[in-house]
């Protein structure tokens, strides 16, 4: 066996081949990309509470979650924008302090529509902190490694989830529901600590900065629906919108759907929720490495069709079945995650130097904006339907998934010029 090939089986060999300027960025994509999952996942556990104190409706509970997705597509393509111009570092800073401000002030709110314009604005850096990171991981990779390195970035939203769960579960336990929402979101802050080790250590690929600097085109929306990249990012955003849109479905509604119809207490959920995140965590670092197998085109259309599956049959386990609810959040929760692993290299693989940021700013976040719908859509018929049945849509959302990559080109082994 040849030392190359050698080096390619050790484990983790993709973070050594980062060298240490990458390792850095790493670090502070990573702690970007959970944070950002933190200070996003602290509505969806304490929607329960909100809705009990605001006296909300359904259809308004779901518009939380709307309202943010949909502004995290303009800050997401914003931010895009900021990446080819300023540089990945800075506009990773600027969006993580962003989402941290406005996640503290929603605790502060004295009313449904103070929250809902207070979300909105958190939407600006939650939309924008995962293209800047994203990219810059990814132009440190090399293209053998590329997908389980951003895949790992992608863990992240796992691990910040993980921590979320964790803090609702004591602080709902402690403190009374009125109040215990308001301390969540306040908990928001922890991201000033990663804001001053980015700005100490992280600085973006210099092989990748003297050719975005180089550039006149850098940093511009007509450019990537101009040629051969109009259909790239048309398909590009129907594909991002699938996926999110079967993801926030299960992100938004999920801790609902085991509270008010499998009847879960706070830590009961807290439990099952665990066991969900488990799977999630597990599902994006196997699709990192299943995306450099088998390519990118194929994971997505793999983890599509069984996340629509096992949404189908988490919503119609038989009332009393809760064991099985349990047991198969974990799959849920890594098929639903693992799809996500591709996205980073693979977007970044679609465009050149001076529009990736732009590119992959954009689509991902046209498709938050436009999942975003699906919660909206889902309060609206659980009226009628029950949150359970409504959660088909989901289901839906991942079949939009698939039919996107008919338009796609594969990009495995692609390199970054």
């Amino acid at each position: 066996m040849s030392t190359t090939s050698q080096e390619q089986t050790r484990p983790f060999e993709w973070f050594r081949s980062l060298g240490q300027r990458g390792r850095r960025a790493f670090a502070g994509a990573f702690g970007g990309y959970g944070l950002d999952s933190y200070d996003f996942q602290v509505l969806p556990l304490s929607l329960v509470a909100i809705t009990a104190y605001f006296s909300l409706s359904k259809p308004e509970a779901g518009l939380l979650t709307t309202v943010t997705l949909v502004v995290s597509a303009i800050g997401g393509a914003l931010a895009g924008i900021l990446a080819d111009r300023i540089g990945r570092v800075r506009t990773l800073i600027i969006t993580v302090v962003t989402y941290a401000v406005f996640t503290v002030a929603c605790g502060f709110a004295p009313n449904y529509e103070t929250l809902l314009v207070l979300r909105a604005f958190q939407g600006l850096g939650f939309g924008g902190e995962w293209a800047a990171g994203a990219i810059l991981v990814a132009e440190y990779s090399k293209p053998e490694y590329r997908g389980r390195a951003v895949a790992f970035i992608q863990s992240a939203w796992a691990v910040g989830w993980g921590l979320s769960v964790i803090v609702y579960t004591v602080v709902f336990s402690l403190v009374d529901p009125d109040i215990a929402w308001r301390i969540l979101f306040w908990t928001g802050a922890l991201p000033a600590i990663l804001v001053w080790y980015v700005r100490r250590n992280v600085t973006d690929a210099p092989h990748v900065t003297e050719r975005r600097t180089a550039s006149k085109q850098r940093g511009s929306f007509k450019a990537i629906f101009q040629g051969p990249l109009t259909k790239t990012t048309l398909f590009a955003a129907l594909l991002a919108t699938g996926v999110q849109g079967g993801y926030y479905t299960l992100a938004t509604w999920l801790p609902t759907f085991l509270k008010t119809e499998r009847n879960l207490t706070v830590v009961g959920t807290g439990g099952y929720l665990a066991f969900l995140i488990s799977g999630a965590f597990i599902g994006y670092v196997c699709g990192g490495y299943i995306t450099d197998m088998i390519g990118r085109k194929k994971t997505f259309a793999l983890f599509a069709i069984l996340s629509a599956l096992l949404i189908v049959g988490y919503i119609n386990i038989p009332t009393g079945a809760n064991n099985l609810v349990l047991i198969l959040g974990f799959p849920l929760g890594f098929c639903a995650s693992a799809i996500f692993s591709g996205f980073g290299s693979f977007l970044a693989e679609l465009y050149p130097t001076e529009l990736r940021g732009t590119g992959q700013g954009f689509t991902y976040n046209f498709g938050r904006a436009v999942g975003a719908l699906f919660p909206t859509l889902v309060g609206f018929m659980a009226t009628s339907w029950g949150v359970g049945g409504a959660m088909v849509f989901g289901a839906v959302a991942y079949g939009i998934a698939v039919l996107a990559l008919l338009g796609l080109p594969e990009t495995l082994g692609r390199e970054l010029t």
